[in-house]
């Protein structure tokens, strides 16, 4: 069987990397990492023109109906340009939620908005899928949440948040909650937002409308696929830079590029980085087509990109010597934001467990 990507989504890949290169410069980004501003608002709003926000939302509710692999594409390109924008909980990972688990009702009340950028969502399901910390965790009782949620996905700009709970059921909690306590945190990666959140009886509205172990399952998959995809990008990209650099550095009246050492750098760093694009494709493409597989594969994109990832941040950034830790040529934003990725929704190590336990690899 040959599996690639069809016209149209090369074509829909390539027009958000045009509409990036104009919009999400490292100057912008920089401007809005200075702010920690994880929602620039004219790069969000070029995205929406492009229907990118309902990418993955069903064209009853005004989206464009389309897969997990499309949603796989725009994460790759949103990662090469390390764009501050709210998509992976808010374009994604809260649609699936919503698709999986909502009611009519809740349907109709959020995915049209959604999927026209009107409204951002925030997912927190961290305890969920790395573990919960000590004093952490959140109890459902009588339609009201009382706990913490920590490393709360797209957290700044939400206008409600996907909430799981202790017994991994999911609810939706307005931002504007009365009880809702919010406290953003400061991570190495500032053109995205984390945060905290505080609940004492607020009140929520649960998705039951579905399995909803299965439905968790789902959110976490796709938000690991996403993950994944947004590495491969933001990791060819830092290649992209050092191949870049090593053709124009000169040391000893010679481009560094021309030495055996630099170009081995280099090279391994694709070798490293390439498998990952077809691994991160497959697991986008079983999500929707091969859902037994769908969460072995999600486990194994995550993980794998978030190793391969950090090898590149570090190898690239030795490439450029000592100007690869100035903020002149920005590198730090794409170092940052794979460290991200690597550790959210589940180290590479946690993830890797994931996987082991899925196919009763525990100690015997």
């Amino acid at each position: 069987m040959e599996f690639g990507l069809s016209e149209d989504q090369r074509l829909m890949q390539d027009s958000v990397r045009r509409t990036l290169e104009k919009v999400s410069t490292l100057e912008r980004v920089r401007v809005a990492a200075d702010a920690k501003d994880a929602k620039a608002n004219d790069i969000w709003h070029a995205l929406v023109e492009l229907g990118v926000p309902g990418l993955i939302i069903d064209e009853e509710f005004g989206g464009m109906g389309l897969k997990l692999l499309d949603a796989a594409l725009i994460a790759e390109a949103l990662g090469r340009f390390v764009s501050p924008v709210p998509f992976i909980a808010s374009a994604v990972m809260a649609p699936v939620a919503l698709a999986a688990l909502g009611s009519a009702k809740q349907k109709e009340a959020w995915l049209p908005k959604l999927a026209n950028g009107e409204a951002v969502a925030g997912v927190a399901i961290s305890e969920r899928s790395s573990g919960a910390r000590e004093g952490s965790g959140v109890a459902a009782s009588g339609g009201k949440l009382s706990g913490k949620a920590l490393f709360v996905l797209d957290f700044a700009a939400a206008d409600f948040y996907i909430v799981g709970d202790n017994a991994g059921g999911l609810h939706i909690v307005d931002a504007k909650a009365k009880g809702l306590t919010k406290v953003a945190l400061t991570s190495i990666d500032l053109t995205r937002s984390l945060g905290e959140l505080q609940f004492d009886k607020v009140d929520a509205d649960a998705l039951v409308s579905g399995d909803a172990k299965s439905g968790l399952q789902r959110v976490l998959d796709a938000g690991r696929v996403m993950l994944a995809a947004d590495t491969l990008g933001a990791g060819w990209m830092m290649i992209d830079k050092a191949v870049e650099y090593a053709k124009e550095r000169k040391q000893f009246g010679r481009v560094i590029g021309s030495f055996q050492a630099v170009k081995h750098m280099c090279a391994e760093m694709a070798s490293e980085i390439e498998p990952g694009r077809s691994l991160v494709w497959y697991a986008a493409h079983a999500f929707d087509e091969l859902p037994a597989e769908a969460s072995l594969m999600a486990a194994h994109a995550k993980s794998y990109m978030g190793e391969v990832g950090r090898f590149v941040a570090r190898t690239a950034t030795e490439v450029h010597g000592g100007m690869g830790f100035t903020d002149l040529l920005g590198l730090h934003y794409w170092f940052k934001r794979i460290g991200l990725d690597r550790q959210l929704l589940g180290s590479p190590e946690r993830v890797r467990a994931d996987a082991a336990a899925m196919q009763d690899w525990g100690a015997r």
